[in-house]
């Protein structure tokens, strides 16, 4: 196929037609490869252009009971627990069946996400492709599932203490529409390979690339039947049984705060364990001493793939002395950010996912006016696209600054290109604006001095932090939030053993003579 990403003749209506060609439509339930049982689909459109791309099966009640009674039937029945040579070559397996549909997969992001070209070299497909399932797959030989402990016995008794690590069981896997590949990796790989069984549920934006690797475990793998599930529903009841239903041990949400919220609430009669990876309001912390093209450089971080990032630094706090002069600079900066086709290579800022999201960023950007925020820049709908684009939910990139951090519009999650510029007299006060939050995902410093912003980052309460551009991510780095942000880690040891049970196992050894 052609390179999507090197020819500037690939505009995102080819990208779409390309997809579709390629694209799986089916579930993958109890090893079969199966259309809704009612025979219902919903569509999926391209959030660049939108236009219908295809469709997609759409679960029914019926499908998705079929699906967690497969999963715990394979947790419980099957090897797929304790065999740890089988989970090695089933995930060595998939990672070599990922890596040779790889460009088609490209594609797909493209198409169905919207994201840029560019952001699928890294974030959205090249870096998970190349360790979200590697790196757990080599715990499953290096992880230490047991350790012994001595003593502990009664009257005398010699005893002796093992502890062990065991798969939680059965796992809801709930991934979003903005990085899909990278969440639904970066949860698989860890839960598969400490040996629990999972119902993997896509959003309904973004269901290809998920039906696609339900195809590719069916066909390339040797998954028992039921390990892996993919349920793909725009049904919002559909997809709530996999926090009822008593047969779900683990629910890995990666989303919204308040989803986050409704998950834990309703999973909390059955006493699952939750991982939730939720929003975020990080800070950019730019102190006076700062290379002011180092912050240029990381304020327009939040443009990429149209802020829909949760870690985006979504909020520059800025010296006072340096702050209106920075203010203009990244203004300027917004107002040249590459915006449009996403299938094109220099394309920075895409579309956001659909018609919603762009009315709920723009309805905060028009609150922010009326909450006193002064619009720099941006605030609505570029007005200077090509006509294939013109049903796309494209949002300007925008720039506010206020003095207030209380408004909403420094306090909310936009999941927009929109930042918010604040300014602060010393260090105190900018670790405390920056604290200033219900959120605690991520965040930025920058200085001259290395000691003084590994200071700064020290105090923020955030989960994860870079410091003059260092980055945090990784999938043996753990990555989730403090505060409303989530509970949990995602990735490293942390995150691998969310999915793990500890079982403590006490053996009265004989007495010696």
């Amino acid at each position: 196929m052609s390179d999507v990403v090197g020819e500037s003749v690939a505009l995102s209506p080819e990208v779409g037609r390309m997809a579709a060609e390629r694209a799986e439509f089916r579930m993958l339930i109890d090893g079969e490869l199966t259309k809704a049982a009612s025979g219902a689909a919903f569509d999926n459109h391209s959030p660049a252009t939108g236009l219908l791309l295809g469709t997609t099966a759409a679960a029914g009640e019926e499908d998705m009971l079929r699906a967690i009674a497969a999963a715990r039937r394979a947790f419980d029945e099957s090897g797929w627990a304790t065999d740890k040579a089988l989970r090695r070559r089933c995930l060595e397996q998939l990672q070599a069946a990922l890596e040779s549909e790889k460009e088609d997969l490209r594609t797909e992001l493209i198409a169905e996400v919207g994201c840029p070209a560019m952001t699928t070299r890294n974030a959205q497909l090249d870096w998970p492709l190349a360790e979200a399932l590697r790196y757990p797959a080599g715990l499953i030989d290096d992880f230490a599932w047991e350790r012994v402990l001595e003593g502990g016995g009664l009257f005398g008794d010699r005893n002796q203490r093992t502890v062990v690590q065991e798969p939680v069981g059965v796992v809801a896997a709930i991934c979003p529409s903005n990085f899909p590949v990278e969440v639904i990796l970066n949860k698989l790989g860890p839960a598969l390979a400490a040996g629990n069984t999972v119902v993997l549920k896509p959003d309904p934006n973004t269901p290809w690339n998920a039906t696609r690797l339900g195809r590719l475990i069916a066909e390339r793998t040797d998954f028992p039947p039921g390990v892996v599930n993919v349920v793909t529903t725009p049904s919002n009841e559909v997809a709530g049984l996999l926090a009822t239903d008593p047969r779900v041990d683990l629910i890995s949400f990666t989303g919204s705060t308040a989803v986050g919220r409704t998950l834990m609430r309703a999973g909390a009669d059955t006493m699952k364990r939750t991982f939730l990876e939720l929003g975020g309001k990080s800070a950019l912390v730019v102190l006076d001493d700062a290379k002011p093209e180092a912050a240029l450089r990381s304020a327009i971080g939040v443009c990429v793939h149209a802020g829909q990032a949760c870690a985006a630094t979504s909020r520059m706090l800025v010296h006072r002395s340096m702050f209106d002069d920075m203010v203009g600079a990244v203004a300027g900066a917004f107002g040249m950010v590459p915006v449009g086709d996403p299938a094109l290579p220099g394309t920075l800022v895409g579309p956001v996912i659909s018609a919603a999201q762009r009315a709920r960023v723009l309805d905060a950007c028009d609150r922010a006016v009326r909450d006193g925020a002064r619009l720099v820049t941006g605030g609505g709908v570029p007005t200077d696209l090509p006509e294939h684009l013109a049903d796309g939910h494209f949002v300007q990139p925008t720039v506010f600054a206020t003095e207030n951090p209380d408004l909403a519009i420094a306090q909310e999650e936009i999941f927009g290109p929109v930042l918010v510029m604040l300014p602060f007299s010393d260090d105190e006060e900018a670790v405390r604006i920056a604290n200033n939050s219900a959120f605690g995902l991520a965040g930025a410093v920058l200085s001259a001095s290395a000691e003084r912003g590994w200071s700064i980052a020290r105090r923020i309460r955030t989960g994860a932090i870079g410091v003059n551009g260092g980055m945090f991510y990784g999938a043996d780095a753990p990555f989730g939030g403090y505060k409303n942000s989530g509970v949990g880690r995602q990735c490293g040891i942390e995150g691998f053993q969310q999915y793990l049970e500890t079982k403590t196992v006490g053996f009265r050894l004989p007495r010696q003579n």
